[in-house]
C-alpha cells in the first residue's frame, strides 16, 4: 500500500478511537467492523499508541455524533443519500446502513486505494477517488441520484483547511440543491487547545490546522444564500459518560461549557 501524507496519515486516529470505544466504552460507540480490522492495521500503530482516554474517545465521539445525524436524516428522508467527505477508514456504512440507502465515500486517490485494501466496497457504497474541494464528486452523485435529498458529512476534515476554502466548498455544494451538511469543528479557543495538546497527544504536531467556527450563524452569513442552521450543539452533549475516567469527564465538560468543540448541521 502507498505511504500516506501528513494529513492523510491522521486517518488512523479515528480508527484507533473506534477500536478503543468498542473494547472499553461500547455505550459510546460499538463498531464491529473496526474490531474486525484491528489486526490488519500496521502493528506499530497499536503498539505505539500513546493517546489517553480523552483523545481516543474524542475520535469515537465524532463517529457517534455523525451516526446520530445520519440515522435522524434517514428517518426523516428514507429516500436520502449519504456522502462522506474525507472518508478515510470510516466504517459508518456498516453501523448505519438501513438496507436501501446509497452511500458515497470520497477521499484522495491514494487514501481510497488504502481504504480498498482494508475495506472492500459494499453493495451500495461507492468509493470516489476525488478531491473533496473540487466539483467532480458532487456532479457524479447528483447525476446518479437526481433529485434525492443528500446528507454530506465531513468528519475531522475541515480543521486542516483555510476558511475561504471551506466556505467556497459549502457554496459549491449548495448550488446542487436539496443538500444538508453536518461537520465537526472547534471555536478559536478549541483550535488553540487542539494545537497545544490534542495533536501532540495523538502524535501529529506536524499537521497544520486553520479552520474554526465561533458562531454557525456568522459562518452562514459569510457563505451567503439561503442557508439555514439546523443545529449547533456541544460535541459531548449526547455522549453517555457513565464509566469514564474522571479526567475524561472533566475534559468533556470543559469543552462543552466553552463550546470548544461542536457539531454543526446546515441546510444548504
Amino acid at each position: 500500500m502507498q505511504k500516506l501524507g501528513i494529513v492523510e496519515d491522521t486517518l488512523f486516529v479515528p480508527m484507533l478511537g473506534r477500536i478503543y470505544a468498542s473494547e472499553h466504552c461500547p455505550q459510546i460507540l460499538y463498531d464491529k467492523k473496526a474490531l474486525e480490522l484491528k489486526n490488519k492495521l500496521p502493528s506499530d500503530l497499536i503498539e505505539q499508541n500513546m493517546q489517553n482516554q480523552y483523545t481516543l474517545l474524542a475520535s469515537a465521539c465524532r463517529s457517534a455524533n455523525m451516526d446520530r445525524f445520519i440515522r435522524s436524516f434517514l428517518e426523516r428522508r428514507p429516500d436520502g443519500v449519504i456522502v462522506q467527505l474525507g472518508c478515510g477508514l470510516e466504517t459508518t456504512y456498516h453501523r448505519c446502513d438501513n438496507g436501501k440507502t446509497h452511500w458515497y465515500a470520497v477521499d484522495l486517490p491514494h487514501v481510497i486505494e488504502y481504504r480498498r485494501g482494508l475495506l472492500s466496497e459494499p453493495e451500495r457504497e461507492c468509493y470516489l477517488s476525488e478531491d473533496a474541494f473540487a466539483k467532480d464528486w458532487i456532479k457524479k452523485v447528483r447525476n446518479d441520484v437526481q433529485d434525492s435529498p443528500i446528507l454530506v458529512t465531513a468528519g475531522g476534515l475541515f480543521h486542516y483547511f483555510e476558511k475561504h476554502k471551506v466556505i467556497a466548498l459549502l457554496r459549491m455544494i449548495g448550488q446542487f440543491k436539496n443538500i444538508e451538511v453536518v461537520f465537526d469543528t472547534v471555536n478559536k479557543r478549541g483550535m488553540a487547545m487542539m494545537k497545544k495538546k490534542y495533536m501532540k497527544q495523538i502524535g501529529h504536531t506536524d499537521a497544520q490546522m486553520f479552520f474554526y467556527v465561533n458562531s454557525a450563524e456568522e459562518l452562514v452569513e459569510k457563505i451567503g444564500g439561503n442557508i439555514k442552521v439546523f443545529t449547533e450543539e456541544p460535541y459531548y452533549h449526547y455522549i453517555h459518560k457513565n464509566g469514564l475516567k474522571l479526567s475524561t469527564k472533566v475534559n468533556m465538560a470543559v469543552s462543552d461549557q466553552f463550546k470548544m468543540v461542536k457539531m454543526i448541521h446546515l441546510k444548504l
